[in-house]
């Protein structure tokens, strides 16, 4: 994880209105727990395919919610809980280091898996088609989503953007990605930066040649320029040309693997 002390802000964050959306705040039942978070979809036209959005580090912020906004204009039910909740309300923090410190260093994975299916069960009791199910995630997300990949059987795709692949293991976080490689049950893409000093290069190709042991499509896409959180249009790390073409084959991964 690439971050100082606060995590410098960009002036090309990308704006989606709301407009012909129904965009809104949301309480998702978790285990007893309301948990937040955000969803948009077409107004009309329901059931729609979903996509479960994971936030980064900063939580559901508008960032997050404009991704929701996004995808929601091309006809997803998109939903991103707030995963971080019981731990703690990342919103009113800068120091990254705090919020590492404070809140998702204690947020076991067990706890994401099983709010990542009470999120979905939500999406599908709502407009979402059971059938179509999709999900995102950036950066602490990235990882989720190789996770989520081997936890759900109802998941037709993900997209991991520059998720972190191999680390230090802990009671709340058993593995990471490359131990759980050969396990993914759908299809996942993952985009990673070339200059992206928190996940060298030969961890990448360490998680390469792990998916060969499964039997589900998986890509990986290195952009050669990008360093890490390249599509987090409103922080400096920003990189129009990578994030553009990862949304594009982002895009197309869901619409390949029958998401859309």
């Amino acid at each position: 994880m690439a971050w100082g002390k606060s995590a410098k802000m960009s002036t090309m964050a990308i704006h989606t209105d709301a407009g012909g959306l129904d965009a809104r705040l949301v309480k998702i039942p978790a285990a007893g727990f309301e948990m937040p978070g955000y969803q948009a979809m077409p107004p009309t036209g329901g059931p729609f395919p979903v996509v479960l959005v994971v936030h980064e580090i900063f939580g559901v912020n508008e960032h997050i919610q404009d991704v929701c906004r996004r995808l929601a204009k091309l006809g997803y039910l998109s939903l991103a809980p707030d995963l971080f909740r019981r731990q703690g309300d990342v919103s009113g923090m800068t120091d990254t280091r705090e919020i590492l410190d404070k809140v998702v260093s204690k947020v076991p994975d067990a706890q994401v898996m099983a709010d990542l299916d009470a999120a979905a069960d939500f999406a599908i009791q709502g407009q979402g088609d059971p059938g179509r199910l999709g999900l995102t995630g950036f950066c602490w997300g990235g990882r989720i989503a190789w996770l989520y990949a081997a936890h759900s059987a109802r998941l037709n795709a993900a997209v991991a953007w520059y998720g972190r692949l191999a680390g230090d293991i802990d009671r709340l976080h058993p593995c990471h990605p490359v131990d759980i490689a050969g396990q993914v049950r759908c299809p996942v893409l993952g985009l990673y930066g070339g200059r992206d000093p928190s996940i060298p290069l030969d961890q990448v190709q360490r998680m390469r040649e792990a998916l060969r042991w499964t039997d589900r499509n998986a890509e990986i896409v290195v952009y050669p320029d990008a360093g890490h959180a390249f599509h987090a249009d409103y922080r400096e790390t920003y990189n129009e040309s990578a994030a553009r073409d990862g949304w594009t084959r982002m895009r197309e991964w869901f619409r390949q693997y029958c998401v859309a």
